[in-house]
């Protein structure tokens, strides 16, 4: 159950800890009141996204058991779709399914997040995020949606089609290309439900869908102006598969991650790079594939998957987070979190290629030692640990390489940043992120350059209390159908916020809030594990990008500004001007 129960005496004990083990932030620190001002001072303008829309799908594995209202779940389980759908999209059945009869179900949640600017177009966005039709049984497929207007409405919105023939699949991370095609690389895998409500992944006899591979990394095109149907999911008449596994209980890929070559000047224009790793029972192995894009939105064959460089004798790497600086060169992190020490401490190293992906360097180390978080009270759980940006404009001789992420070193979560500056031989010392004066939490950091160069960590911040019995915020905010009923909780409920720097990590203003709204983190959270899991899920990160003048976020809310009143996560994107 929540750790609530404590909250008050779980914060005094940690604010000492956290005065003494943070340093100040560059910027100083901001009041509360200035913060939640900032979202007004700033022109922020904030868009509920994904309520724009009805989506439906027929889901390979459907699931009716259902939390209720007094859990935190007003709308109940998975929903037939009953004409409820807006979209346009294909509701089913589908190529890759076993099963034949359509049962289109209500997209409901929409948990983690990703968002891309089209490089050739910068008002054209898509953001992409779990399309959850039972938060309950943690089902869902790939969802995207689609803006032509810089993010003011998101007209065009469904699933990611292709692999429906997988209980789910998952983790919203993709790319334009230079031609406006948007590349998805998709994380299909099988579980079938225990009759405790559990995921059981063995996948002999137990499969669900026998016509498929239990898992595995693949991509879906999305043609530059081809709707909500217009996706290639094939690649010479076959599935688009980078890598299949036979055995998803023993050899696991997850953690999938794309970044595409979009600069003219680079000696590989419109080279697509994947990454991911695979994990056999103990160690964790990190592999690369690449191919060439086409203006049609094929491409090359992907090459073979290479075995990334790691650290001696470390074999438990994980966070791949590609990038392309402007000369061609691929640079990402790799994030070494090992389970002998129960997840509890991360190492950050650094990886590249000069060649197109062709051979790999490094690795060099950038931090030794991160204290992984575990956040209090609540029960969403820690995500991604670190992310990963590289420089738009040379300092000095090199382009800039930039890590931010998060550490609980204090006993509560702080976002901290840092800097190369000679191609990741040295790094600067990590400044504090977050400015809150209070002993709250900021968590799972995203970096972004903008093409100007300003640097910007986008990140979740609780660090306004929820909102007042009797107020019209706890009411939009659902505070009365949260089983711990948490009016006026300190570090509890989430906004979303971001730091913009210069290029020197220079900080520009304070810590501005992109949320209208500070939302409650507990109401209709997918259980990952099972129903009957303590354990929800927020996302392990969420999506910032910038274009055009503007930076952009995509996060989670699940509060009611009208169009959601069922209180589910819903995908609100923010747009402030880059500085």
């Amino acid at each position: 159950m929540i750790r609530y129960a404590a909250a008050a005496a779980a914060v005094a004990a940690l604010a000492a800890a956290a005065a003494a083990g943070a340093a100040t932030p560059p910027q100083g620190y901001q009041s509360d009141a200035n913060f939640a001002a900032s979202f007004a001072g700033n022109g922020v303008q904030a868009v509920d996204a994904t309520a724009q829309q009805t989506s439906c799908y027929t889901p390979e594995t459907p699931y009716f058991d259902a939390l209720t209202a007094a859990d935190g779940y007003l709308d109940g389980g998975m929903s037939p779709c009953k004409g409820a759908a807006t979209t346009g999209e294909d509701l089913g059945p589908y190529a890759t399914q076993d099963r034949t009869a359509a049962n289109p179900m209500r997209v409901k949640d929409h948990s983690e997040s990703d968002i891309r600017v089209d490089p050739a177009n910068p008002s054209h966005l898509i953001g992409q995020s779990k399309w959850v039709v039972s938060a309950e049984g943690y089902n869902h497929l790939l969802g995207f949606y689609e803006s032509f207007d810089g993010g003011l409405t998101w007209p065009v919105q469904g699933h990611v089609p292709g692999y429906e023939g997988w209980t789910d699949n998952t983790d919203p991370v993709g790319a334009f290309d230079p031609y406006g095609n948007f590349y998805s690389l998709v994380l299909p895998y099988q579980f079938y439900y225990s009759n405790s409500g559990g995921h059981a992944y063995s996948n002999g006899s137990n499969q669900i869908n026998p016509t498929v591979p239990p898992e595995v990394v693949s991509m879906a095109v999305r043609k530059a102006g081809g709707g909500v149907n217009g996706w290639i999911t094939t690649h010479n008449g076959r599935p688009d598969y980078l890598m299949t596994a036979d055995n998803a209980a023993t050899n696991d890929p997850d953690k999938q991650w794309i970044a595409i070559d979009t600069n003219p000047a680079s000696p590989h224009y419109g080279r697509v790079y994947a990454m991911w790793t695979i994990f056999v029972k103990n160690p964790a192995i990190i592999y690369e594939s690449h191919a060439d894009a086409h203006p049609d939105g094929t491409h090359t064959d992907w090459t073979a998957p290479q075995i990334l460089p790691t650290a001696s004798g470390k074999r438990w790497d994980t966070y791949l987070l590609p990038h392309v600086a402007p000369d061609g060169t691929v640079w990402t992190t790799t994030t070494n979190n090992p389970q002998k020490q129960d997840f509890s401490h991360a190492s950050i190293s650094l990886i590249w290629s000069k060649d197109g992906g062709a051979t790999w360097q490094g690795p060099l180390p950038v931090i030794a030692s991160v204290n992984v978080p575990t956040y209090q009270n609540t029960t969403f759980r820690e995500g991604i640990v670190n992310t990963f940006a590289v420089g738009t404009k040379k300092v000095g001789k090199y382009y800039p390489l930039y890590v931010s992420y998060e550490d609980g070193a204090s006993g509560l979560s702080n976002v901290y940043l840092t800097a190369s500056y000679d191609n990741g031989r040295t790094w600067s010392a990590p400044i504090q992120v977050n400015d809150n004066e209070g002993p709250t939490e900021a968590l799972q950091p995203n970096l972004n350059v903008a093409p100007s160069g300003t640097v910007s960590v986008a990140f979740y911040d609780r660090r306004l209390a929820c909102p007042g019995s009797g107020t019209s915020e706890a009411s939009g905010a659902g505070i009365a159908f949260d089983p711990m009923s948490p009016y006026g909780a300190a570090n509890y409920c989430v906004n979303t916020a971001i730091q913009f720097y210069r290029p020197s990590l220079t900080p520009i203003g304070h810590n501005v809030r992109l949320s209208g709204h500070t939302w409650d983190p507990q109401l209709s959270a997918p259980h990952q594990g099972c129903i009957t899991c303590t354990g929800t899920f927020i996302g392990d990160y969420f999506g910032v990008d910038s274009g055009g003048g503007a930076t952009y976020t995509t996060s989670v809310s699940t509060f009611n500004d009208g169009a959601n009143p069922f209180f589910h996560q819903q995908q609100v994107v923010a747009r402030i001007g880059t500085p």
